[in-house]
């Protein structure tokens, strides 16, 4: 009820036309100023630009403009071609055009670019087209083919083959006596009988063959883990950022943390080290020494070192202790098995 603002809306009623347009025009620059100088060309929420405009406290009110919500005002963008809008889930978008001069010469300098360009390649090929169309007319038109009768010489000489067949003799055995038809000599009946025990011996072979591999595949799904660390074992220091000191020296497991931890003893120097085992790789010990499976079939199992295949990566064990004592395991890989500390 002050003076000052009847008077301004005295001012405001004669021309409310003028006044409107004004805050609507200083409205749209400054957030058009905003989305140009902080966001450029790159898709935004309409919502988080007007966040950004409205933190000025010397900003123009929305109410105070042509636009009632700032749906409306970014649908006027769209229509009046300063921005790219289009609506989702999350609220509108916008995408601003940049249409300064300079960004406007460097779009025409690329097309005419582009234009000369394709010119270009339009009068290579063009130039090649001749060349090939010149030199088939100074070649001349091709030859036409000469089509004539097949002629078979000598038609009264008979044809003759030349097949040779080998011919095989056939051996047939001489009729053995009558007292030798019922009565079987010892060397034809021992040899019918040993004839047919590798057989017998053969299938029940497989049979035992097929029931360890089941197991052993069923041992392997069980104790098969990406993990293999164990106390006792002689394992090899691999990561170099710790030193020539320590870089391919060798330690004794003395406590496993997590799993996939592990504080080595280093042998030589006696000092304390805790490293992952992405650090540390295995030992394969002389041949007849005892090592310990650390992963797979037979994970946990100290065995006796019997032989090493360089080539495969792999060695033969035979497990040395519990149940399974006397058992030969083959084709083992040097990650699943590790040297086993002895005082």
């Amino acid at each position: 009820m002050s003076e000052s603002h009847q008077r301004q809306l005295l001012l405001f009623a004669d021309n409310s036309k003028r006044y409107i347009d004004d805050f609507s025009f200083d409205f749209a620059k400054g957030y058009v100023g905003i989305l140009k100088r902080q966001f450029g060309t790159k898709r935004v929420n309409a919502n988080r630009v007007y966040q950004e405009y409205i933190a000025d406290r010397e900003h123009i009110h929305m109410n105070g403009t042509r636009w009632v919500t700032l749906t409306g005002f970014v649908k006027w963008l769209g229509k009046t071609g300063q921005a790219i809008v289009d609506e989702t889930e999350k609220g509108w978008f916008i995408t601003y055009i940049d249409r300064s001069p300079e960004t406007v010469e460097k779009e025409e300098k690329k097309k005419r670019r582009q234009k000369m360009e394709k010119n270009d390649e339009e009068k290579t090929m063009e130039f090649i087209e001749k060349q090939v169309q010149a030199a088939l007319e100074s070649s001349g038109p091709p030859p036409e083919p000469v089509f004539t009768e097949l002629v078979r010489e000598n038609e009264e000489e008979p044809l003759k083959l030349d097949i040779k067949l080998k011919t095989e003799k056939k051996v047939i055995p001489s009729a053995l006596p009558t007292e030798m038809v019922f009565k079987r000599p010892a060397s034809v009946s021992g040899s019918f009988r040993d004839s047919k025990k590798p057989k017998i011996e053969q299938r029940k072979k497989s049979a035992l063959d097929e029931i360890k591999e089941l197991e052993e595949s069923k041992r392997e799904r069980q104790n098969r883990k990406d993990y293999w660390l164990t106390e006792g074992i002689v394992v090899k220091v691999i990561v170099k950022t710790l030193g020539e000191e320590y870089y391919k020296q060798k330690g004794v497991i003395r406590e496993v943390i997590d799993k996939y931890g592990a504080v080595i003893k280093i042998i030589e120097t006696g000092k304390k080290l805790k490293l992952d085992q992405e650090h540390l790789e295995t030992v394969i010990p002389a041949i007849g020494k005892l090592v310990k499976i650390v992963n797979g079939a037979y994970r946990g199992e100290i065995a006796t070192l019997l032989s090493l295949n360089e080539k495969m990566f792999c060695v033969d064990v035979e497990i040395a202790k519990g149940l399974l004592k006397g058992r030969k395991v083959e084709g083992l890989q040097y990650e699943d098995v590790c040297k086993l500390y002895e005082d």
